[in-house]
C-alpha cells in the first residue's frame, strides 16, 4: 500500500510542490478557509512548520491568507483559483493513473476491491474526522 501511495504521489506531481503542500491544499480544497493553527493540527505538523509552508504557498499563488469578518486578528488561509487548479490536475492524473493500474487486474480482483471500497471509505472519513479542527473556528466568514 505504501508503494502504491508513493507512485501516485510520483503520478501526481504537478506544478513542482511537495506532498505536505499537496496535502494542505487538498485539506484547504475540501474543508474552506481555516487557521494555520488547525491547518497545522489538521495535517500533523507544528504551527511554525505550517507557517513556512503556506508562505512557500502563498508566494507561489496557491493559497491566500484572508481576514474574518467577525475577528480582524485573526488570519484564515484559503486556496485560490490557482490553487485550485493545481489540485484539479494533481487529482486527474492520480485518478487517471490508478484506473489504468486497475484495468491490468483481472476480473475478479477488480470486484474484489469493489467491495472493499465502501469499509475503505468508512475507514477514511473517520480517520478524517479525529483529524479535523474544532467546529467553532471561523470558516468561510472572510473578506477577500
Amino acid at each position: 500500500m505504501e508503494q502504491l501511495t508513493r507512485r501516485l504521489r510520483s503520478v501526481a506531481a504537478v506544478g513542482g510542490i511537495s506532498p505536505s503542500a499537496a496535502s494542505a491544499l487538498a485539506r484547504l480544497e475540501a474543508e474552506g478557509p481555516l487557521r494555520i493553527t488547525e491547518l497545522a493540527r489538521a495535517e500533523g505538523v507544528s504551527q511554525p512548520a505550517m507557517t513556512q509552508l503556506v508562505g512557500r504557498l502563498e508566494s507561489d499563488g496557491l493559497v491566500a491568507r484572508e481576514t474574518p469578518d467577525d475577528d480582524r486578528r485573526s488570519v484564515l488561509v484559503a486556496s485560490t483559483p490557482r490553487g485550485r487548479e493545481v489540485f484539479s490536475q494533481r487529482r486527474k492524473r492520480r485518478d487517471a493513473h490508478l484506473r489504468e493500474l486497475l484495468e491490468t487486474l483481472e476480473p475478479t480482483d477488480r470486484a474484489a476491491i469493489e467491495a472493499a471500497l465502501p469499509a475503505l471509505e468508512r475507514l477514511v472519513s473517520a480517520a478524517a474526522q479525529e483529524a479535523a479542527p474544532p467546529q467553532n473556528s471561523q470558516r468561510g466568514t472572510a473578506k477577500r
